[in-house]
């Protein structure tokens, strides 16, 4: 299975979309409201839906781009988003995108992504972070039954991936993950070195 942006865009239009929360995931929702600065930059790549951008809307930042594979869903997110000046909305792989961002949000990409790009991942994300800027959201900590996605991971595992790009690492099992996904997620803080 080849997990291009026909696989993602079929999802959408069949809307087989099971990772959907249909909520911001509330370890990223804790994460948002500790923010002070609104005019930081954010990019939310392989986006989904999106209810992460809605709430820093809300909560008044302004600067926010979404990159995601599927043309049908990019095209229901700038329907959705068209009154807010402060959501760009990309139609794109994340791996050719260019830009330099104070804030990355991780929500269901890192498990949608063929496990061997994982070390062009973490270099692709250091490269879009400005000097000392954060990669934060949640990481599966559980190996799936079947072949993904999702795919799964452990602690050591990501450890090993992310320390080649980034310091003052912080992995902790998630205390308020969506019931759902309870006891599976590791929410991560990264500082690009």
């Amino acid at each position: 299975m080849e997990l291009n942006a026909n696989f993602w865009d079929n999802r959408y239009k069949e809307n087989t979309t099971g990772w959907d929360l249909g909520e911001v995931s509330p370890p990223l929702k804790a994460y948002i409201d500790q923010l002070d600065d609104k005019n930081s930059s954010i990019l939310i790549p392989g986006c989904g839906n999106c209810y992460e951008a809605e709430y820093l809307i809300q909560k008044g930042f302004s600067s926010i781009t979404l990159i995601d594979l599927s043309p049908t869903l990019t095209e229901q997110l700038r329907e959705r988003f068209r009154n807010n000046v402060g959501v760009k909305i990309i139609t794109g792989d994340f791996f050719n995108h260019s830009g330099k961002y104070d804030l990355i949000l991780e929500q269901t990409f890192f498990c949608a992504i063929n496990p061997a790009l994982r070390k062009q991942y973490v270099s692709k994300m250091a490269e879009l972070l400005k000097q000392g800027g954060r990669l934060v959201g949640v990481l599966f900590s559980r190996e799936f039954e079947k072949e993904g996605p999702p795919f799964g991971g452990s602690e050591k595992e990501y450890r090993i991936l992310f320390e080649s790009h980034f310091n003052d690492i912080t992995f902790e099992h998630c205390y308020n993950s969506f019931p759902a996904r309870m006891d599976t997620e590791l929410f991560v803080n990264l500082r690009k070195k």
